[in-house]
Parts: C-alpha cells; sequence; structure tokens
C-alpha cells in the first residue's frame, strides 16, 4: 500500500472523478476525508471505502464558505494530527460564450473552480510546512489548456487553476510540498450535463467525441484515480508544477 497510513483530503468527492480518487486512495492504505456539498453523496462515499475494508469520514461542506471549509480542516487536523494530501477537486460547469454566459454562473465558476482551490491549500500549508511534506493536487481540466466552445466561465477558471498551481509549487517547493494539476478530458460523468444539453444530447456528445478525441471514447473514471493516485503519491516524488492531462490526445491532434 504505497498511501499507508496518510491523511487525504478530498473535495468534490461525493461523485465522479473525486468519488473514483478517494476509493483508490483508500485501497492503497490513505485515511481519506471525504468533503461535499451533498451530505447524502459524501456519506455515500464514506460508507463504500468503509465497507470495502478502507478508512473514510465524510463532511458536508461548501467548499465556497471559508468559515465551513476552515472548520473543516481544522477538524481533520485536530483529529488526525496530520494531512499529508489535499486534492482541490470540487468545481462546475457552466456553459456560455462571452455575450450568454450568466453572469451569476461566471462568478459562481471562479469561486468554487478557482478560489476554493486557493483557500483549502492555504488552511492546509501550515500543517504540511509543519510535517516538512505534503502533496496537493488542483484539478484543472484539458479546457485548461485548450480552447473549449462556448464554455468561456469553464476555460477561464481551468486556466487560472493551471497559472495557480505553477506559482503555488514555486513558491511551496523548498517546504518540501509538491503542487500539481489534474487536467482529465472527456471523463463520463453527470458533471458534463451542461455541455451535453448545450451539444444537443447525448448523441450528439458521442459524435463530437469521436470527431474530436484520437481515441475516440470517453475516459473512465477508474483511468483518471489512476493519474490521481500517481500525483498524490512518491511515484511523482520529483514532479511539481506540472500538468498531468489525460484527454485521450484531444490536445495534439
Amino acid at each position: 500500500m504505497i498511501l499507508r497510513d496518510r491523511v487525504a483530503i478530498v473535495t468534490g468527492a461525493g461523485s465522479g472523478i473525486g468519488q473514483a480518487g478517494a476509493a483508490l486512495m483508500a485501497r492503497e492504505g490513505a485515511r481519506v476525508v471525504i468533503i461535499d456539498r451533498d451530505e447524502a453523496a459524501a456519506s455515500a462515499t464514506a460508507q463504500a471505502i468503509n465497507t470495502a475494508g478502507g478508512s473514510a469520514e465524510a463532511i458536508a461542506v461548501d467548499v465556497t464558505d471559508d468559515e465551513s471549509l476552515r472548520d473543516a480542516i481544522t477538524s481533520v487536523a485536530a483529529r488526525h494530527g496530520r494531512i499529508d494530501i489535499l486534492h482541490n477537486h470540487a468545481g462546475a460547469q457552466v456553459a456560455g460564450d462571452v455575450e450568454q454566459v450568466a453572469i451569476e454562473g461566471f462568478d459562481r465558476s471562479w469561486d468554487l473552480n478557482v478560489r476554493a482551490h486557493f483557500m483549502a491549500s492555504r488552511l492546509v500549508l501550515p500543517m504540511m510546512k509543519a510535517q516538512g511534506k505534503g502533496v496537493i493536487v488542483n484539478t484543472s481540466s484539458s479546457s485548461g489548456v485548450l480552447y473549449d466552445r462556448e464554455m468561456i466561465a469553464y476555460a477561464t477558471t481551468k486556466h487560472a487553476v493551471i497559472a495557480m498551481t505553477r506559482q503555488m509549487a514555486g513558491d511551496v517547493a523548498r517546504h518540501g510540498i509538491r503542487v500539481n494539476a489534474l487536467c482529465p478530458g472527456w471523463v463520463d460523468t453527470p458533471f458534463n450535463e451542461p455541455f451535453i444539453t448545450q451539444m444537443g444530447g447525448r448523441e450528439a456528445i458521442e459524435a463530437y467525441i469521436a470527431d474530436r478525441v484520437p481515441l475516440r471514447r470517453w475516459a473512465h473514471v477508474d483511468e483518471i484515480a489512476e493519474a490521481i493516485l500517481f500525483l498524490v503519491s512518491d511515484r511523482s516524488s520529483y514532479i511539481t508544477g506540472q500538468m498531468l492531462v489525460i484527454d485521450g490526445g484531444e490536445t495534439v491532434a
């Protein structure tokens, strides 16, 4: 078990990629704290991990609420005495180009996709510095490295996550802390519903992916979980300030 006894916090882990990554970390020995604003989803994820023999707990938190997020991270530090891994995964996808996107949707995207990552990182860093070691993974997207059709809020925030990751990595490397960005491409989860609707339904999105992605298919969440495990484990011990793109070749097509 390559993460034995490490304490990991995963935001947005009630479903999809976050859930799959948390489950794999637990299978590799980590004590995983599931943070999600959906209490039922967070609890179900933690229960599934515990039933499978792992160690997990759930905390219902809206990560855009600074006080609630601070309380949650403080409580984890108090209970476990350490925080080894933070995976900032909670995010939102809001459709629309510069003229069509709802202003409140753009603002919500920034708060959730960028600012919440910043705040959670800020809150765990004192403990990681005291330990002399830690790993932060910020979920960006392949949309953070290429044009994403009529998705200005999403693409803007995901580009910002990459810039923030690189800056943060340079600032904290001397403390033994690594920071990298996870950039998934098309992954078959409910997260894509806004874009599927915008494209005109499931058949349309399947055709779009087959045309745009050289591997001609979606990724499965378990394929992304393996990349997460690589980034949070010592298998990537000399990697920091980088973006790992898992997109079936779309960005090089």
